[in-house]
């Protein structure tokens, strides 16, 4: 996720749109979203100049060298350049800039010397990517850091890949994720299993608890809100995805409750991804409907991609319609989110282009939410 970038190429309206509103808005927090990263582990295929038409998985990036070049590609866009050039970016990574769905230190071809592939993924990370972090031991490179934006905004900026527990039932013959029954798996419930590991957690607590902030923002990888791809009628139903927080449903729990302990001001998750626009409302309990004993503790905006696909909106829209969570659900457009954030409230609006091919699409308003100072929630905005 980066707050200030799949691409190739970036839109060149996105870094005048950028340029825009920090000459029209100097003194209000106005952040731009983008729910997905560089594809360094090769998913685009060779070299080349377009898109393909559908993915080609080949010439993936297992060395330095590997991962070094596919930076330099991506950052020789003029527009992704100009993007940089505009404002301040904030970034954290996911699974694409070392491998598919890795989690820990395991990927999806069970590599024994998986830990060495993504060490040089780190490396290539932190020598192209604005951080703020200590160069380290580069298999094991501290991502999650905090930052403060005056007393309006501090941002809990997350890493749920290096330190989570493995992908609960995989696949037989690999790592990675699944679709799978909630009955069928039940070391989804296991208590010990993390998302973010047992240090991050605590620190993640210790920052929420001593927030003086208006507005506390996590900016982490992938949808929090629960998504079943199957009607839960009873306990015990659904389907979930394990890459995703649904794949970590005790740790989410966890994290809700710290939430909600805490008393951290105005709660706000940013989330990437899974290519698609939502908007969603976290309950403490997140499998549990909205009561007054199962209050909302705080609201969610996910980023789509850039330019990559989706699946279709009809699918996008029984999602929505199975999961009491989410309000909205957009995944036939790409683009990006723009936040302004006051001390009264932040809006978000998704911005979606009408031709991810040309690097001078217009870019139109999909939708538009806001959540007011003190009353976790979203409000659509006409």
């Amino acid at each position: 996720m980066d707050i200030g970038h799949r691409r190739p190429p970036i839109s060149e309206a996105l870094a005048m749109d950028m340029k825009d509103e920090q000459e029209e808005v100097p003194r209000q927090g106005v952040f731009y979203v983008h729910g997905r990263r560089i594809r360094g582990c090769g998913k685009w295929g060779p070299y080349q100049r377009q898109h393909p038409k559908a993915a080609v998985r080949v010439s993936e990036s297992f060395t330095l060298a590997d991962y070094r070049a596919r930076y330099a590609q991506y950052k020789s866009d003029p527009d992704l350049q100009a993007a940089h050039h505009v404002a301040p970016w904030i970034v954290t990574w996911d699974d694409h800039e070392v491998a598919n769905d890795y989690g820990n230190d395991r990927d999806e071809r069970l590599d024994p010397r998986f830990i060495d592939r993504r060490a040089a993924a780190y490396q290539a990370f932190y020598e192209h990517m604005p951080l703020r972090v200590a160069p380290q031991d580069f298999a094991h490179l501290r991502m999650y850091q905090r930052y403060d934006w005056g007393k309006l905004a501090r941002f809990h900026v997350l890493d749920d890949r290096q330190y989570r527990a493995y992908h609960a039932c995989p696949p037989k013959g690999r790592g990675g994720s699944s679709s799978v029954l909630l009955r069928d798996c039940p070391a989804l419930l296991d208590r010990s299993r993390s998302m973010l590991g047992k240090e991050q957690e605590q620190w993640l607590a210790q920052g929420l608890s001593a927030s003086p902030a208006r507005w506390n923002i996590l900016a982490q990888q992938t949808l929090m809100a629960q998504n079943s791809q199957l009607p839960i009628m009873k306990e015990g139903d659904g389907r979930f995805w394990t890459d995703g927080w649904d794949g970590y449903p005790v740790a989410r729990q966890r994290l809700m409750d710290t939430l909600h302990t805490s008393r951290a001001s105005n709660p706000l998750v940013l989330s990437g991804d899974v290519h698609s626009f939502f908007a969603s409302e976290l309950a403490r309990n997140p499998s549990r409907p909205r009561s007054a004993g199962n209050p909302l503790v705080a609201t969610e905006f996910c980023g789509t991609s850039i330019t990559s696909p989706s699946r279709s909106q009809a699918r996008t829209d029984d999602f929505v319609r199975m999961n009491p969570a989410i309000k909205y659900g957009r995944s036939d457009k790409r683009g990006y989110m723009l936040l302004t954030i006051t001390p009264a409230d932040t809006s978000a609006h998704f911005l979606a282009l009408d031709d991810v091919h040309t690097s001078a699409s217009p870019i139109a308003r999909a939708a538009g939410f806001v959540v007011q100072n003190g009353q976790p929630g979203l409000k659509k905005i006409a």
